[in-house]
C-alpha cells in the first residue's frame, strides 16, 4: 500500500516560511482577500447606514471590534469559496455568539453586518462569482438567527413584558 506524500509542514518557529494562504484561490476569492479591509469597512458603513442605533448602541472601541470582526467574516468567506463548500462558514458562525454574547453585543447586530458584507462583496465581483458567496452567508445568517432566540441575547426587550415577569 502506498502512501500519499503529504506536502511539508511548515512552522515559523524552525525558520520555515508559513504557507502561503491565498496560494490557489480562484479569482474571485483573491480578489475578496485582497479588498479585505476595504470590504470590511465599507460593510461596517453599510450596517451603519441600516441601523443607526449601532454607533449609539456601540463606543469607538467596539465599533473597532466590530470592523475587526468584519475583516474575520470576510476571511472565513474566502476560507469557505477555497474549500468549495460553506462548512467553515458554518463552524464559525456555531463558535462566535458566546463571545459576542459577552460584549454584549446581539446577533441582529450579526445579521446586519452579514447582509452588509454581500452588498459591499457584490459591488466589487460579478453577478455570476456570488452564489457560493451567498450560501456562505446565508449558513451564517441562519446559524446567527437560530441563536438569537436563546436567552442572554443583548436584543432591545419590550419593556411592557419585562414589567409583567419581573412582577412590578
Amino acid at each position: 500500500m502506498a502512501h500519499a506524500r503529504l506536502p511539508p509542514v511548515t512552522h515559523p518557529s524552525l525558520g520555515l516560511p508559513t504557507r502561503d494562504r491565498v496560494a490557489g484561490l480562484s479569482a474571485p476569492a483573491a480578489r475578496i482577500d485582497a479588498l479585505r479591509e476595504t470590504l470590511a469597512a465599507r460593510a461596517l458603513e453599510i450596517a451603519i447606514d441600516r441601523d443607526p442605533t449601532l454607533r449609539e448602541r456601540h463606543d469607538e472601541i467596539e465599533m473597532r471590534r466590530l470592523l475587526r470582526d468584519t475583516m474575520a467574516l470576510i476571511d472565513v468567506i474566502v476560507d469557505s469559496l477555497a474549500a468549495g463548500d460553506s462548512g467553515p462558514m458554518r463552524s464559525y458562525a456555531e463558535a462566535v455568539p458566546p463571545a459576542y454574547r459577552r460584549r454584549k453585543v446581539p446577533m441582529d447586530d450579526l445579521i446586519n453586518l452579514c447582509e452588509s458584507i454581500r452588498t459591499a462583496i457584490a459591488a466589487v465581483l460579478d453577478p455570476t462569482d456570488l452564489p457560493p458567496i451567498d450560501e456562505a452567508l446565508d449558513v451564517a445568517i441562519e446559524r446567527f438567527r437560530w441563536h438569537r432566540r436563546i436567552a442572554g441575547d443583548a436584543r432591545r426587550r419590550n419593556r411592557l413584558l419585562a414589567a409583567i415577569y419581573k412582577g412590578a
